[in-house]
């Protein structure tokens, strides 16, 4: 059976539905780009419950809201992988609200180029998220994303409180300050003494609030180190 479902002809897709498709409690790996169309008849499914990895990646406008990605993952327990770059109209209320309880991959970046469908206006309730995966989460990435200071701040708290698990780290072109990096990047120190699995990437390019020397992207625990001794 083949565990990998690849829709690239998305001009093909109007309506995805689920019960159309013969082996959805076998599915491991879903990769959709789904068109601005209304879904119908997944009242009566039983989703996609073995299924792991869901991309809904775009690089153009994206019409997926709280809504369709509900209706794709509601049954969808054991995910582990999302990858949300490019969806703008995704919101902090609509991920939380997911079923999965152990998400390892957040991807939730921001790469638009165009203005279109896009928001400059301050976001708040990431903390929701990271209060939910905190324990979890491997690897985050919310480049771009408007949240508050405090919001970003509030939820960097949550992720302080499992340091052992995050190893990636996407805070590129947020407004992250100094203050929290600082906070957060002692508390994965403090770990990393004890030898245990800790941060090895983190992105902190374009982010308005750091000085420019240290905005950039570190690759290593020992680059992240040195970024927590220029930042004191």
């Amino acid at each position: 059976i083949n565990r990998k479902l690849d829709t690239k002809l998305c001009e093909l897709l109007k309506v995805f539905n689920p019960q159309n498709i013969a082996f959805q409690q076998t599915f491991r790996m879903l990769n959709l780009i789904p068109m601005n169309k209304t879904m119908r008849g997944v009242e009566e499914s039983c989703g996609f419950p073995l299924l792991e990895e869901l991309s809904l990646a775009t690089t153009s406008y994206s019409f997926t809201s709280d809504k369709d990605l509900l209706h794709i993952l509601f049954g969808s327990t054991k995910l582990r992988v999302l990858d949300l770059r490019g969806c703008s109209r995704i919101t902090p209320a609509g991920l939380a609200a997911l079923p999965c309880s152990d998400l390892e991959c957040l991807f939730w970046g921001q790469y638009f180029t165009s203005s279109v469908g896009s928001s400059s206006l301050p976001k708040t309730g990431l903390h929701l998220l990271t209060q939910k995966w905190g324990q979890t989460l491997q690897q985050l990435d919310i480049a771009n994303q408007l949240f508050t200071e405090e919001d970003l701040e509030c939820a960097i708290s949550f992720l302080s409180q499992a340091p052992d698990t995050l190893r990636s780290l996407n805070l590129s072109g947020t407004r992250i300050s100094p203050v929290f990096i600082f906070n957060y990047l002692s508390t994965v120190s403090f770990v990393a003494l004890l030898g245990q699995t800790t941060l090895n990437y983190l992105n902190l390019s374009s982010c308005r609030y750091l000085p420019r020397g240290l905005k950039r992207t570190y690759r290593d625990q020992e680059d992240i180190q040195q970024l927590l001794v220029k930042i004191k």
